[in-house]
């Protein structure tokens, strides 16, 4: 059974308090009544996230919390005392201890931080830390040019936002890869353009230009359908236009519109794009 993993458990037994899951090696975790459903009769398989409680004991729960052991997520900080922070992690009824030790800075309630969730070995408890680097490799991953990867936002800086790149490594988004509003925090899907000799990675959040084409086509016939088969967006309109409605750029969206000439759904009027019947 993983302590701050989801675990895929079979209900074992129930009590007036909850039900008893079990995994393959008969090991026991309480899901406690509250989470408890129709759907869970003797022998269910049920997915839960164990985690441990108050008193350390492991406990499992249907919630979603923000991040899992091993994964970098934007929290917020709920109240400081003579521990640590304790930040909300999702989970009604447990929040997520960051010690003094593992801050950068001295956190403030209510103020949100990056943080990197692990299993202190030394206490079996679930906690989190600020340092983030001594949880990410710095061996050169083996990544290949345009590898699909999830990144986390961390903070930004002159050259564009320093990254996470699939929990495991340092990495790059360079301003001139980015359109439209990143933020500290957020959790993107972005693309290998390099990987660097001191295990850097540099990443774009531009599909390759063929999915990248075939997906703004379909939401062009997508809007299309929804505003009475036209718009009156064209390969001539400005930039800014197409990019308040599509969030694309125009070079795609031309791009876009002529795929969809060639296929024969739209007609390229002056003043309009039509779609064809």
């Amino acid at each position: 059974m993983d302590l701050g993993q989801y675990n895929d458990l079979r209900v074992s037994r129930a009590v007036d308090f909850g039900v008893y899951l079990i995994d393959e090696e008969g090991n026991e975790v309480l899901l406690p009544r509250r989470y408890v459903t129709d759907r869970m009769p003797l022998g269910a398989r049920v997915r839960v996230f164990v985690y441990n409680d108050s008193e350390n004991r492991p406990v499992a729960t249907t919630e979603t919390p923000t991040a899992i052991v091993g994964q970098t997520a934007l929290l917020k900080v709920k109240a400081v005392n003579a521990v640590g922070a304790f930040m909300d992690w999702g989970l009604s009824a447990k929040d997520l201890l960051v010690p003094f030790r593992e801050q950068r800075v001295d956190m403030k309630a209510g103020r949100s931080y990056v943080v990197h969730v692990y299993l202190d070995r030394e206490s079996n408890r679930i906690v989190a830390s600020a340092k983030l680097d001594k949880f990410l490799s710095h061996e050169r991953p083996d990544y290949y040019h345009r590898q699909r990867v999830e990144v986390l936002v961390v903070q930004r800086n002159e050259l564009g936002f320093k990254i996470t790149v699939n929990d495991s490594h340092w990495g790059m988004i360079y301003h001139n890869e980015i359109m439209g509003d990143v933020n500290i925090g957020d959790r993107l899907t972005g693309y290998v353009k390099q990987v660097r000799d001191d295990g850097k990675v540099d990443v774009t959040l531009a599909k390759i230009e063929k999915a990248r084409i075939d997906d703004l086509s379909a939401v062009i016939i997508q809007y299309l359908n929804a505003h009475g088969g036209q718009m009156t967006l064209t390969d001539r309109s400005a930039p800014a236009e197409v990019f308040r409605t599509f969030a694309c750029s125009k070079k795609d969206f031309k791009k876009a519109l002529g795929l969809l000439y060639k296929q024969q759904r739209v007609e390229l009027l002056p003043e309009m794009t039509r779609l064809k019947l």
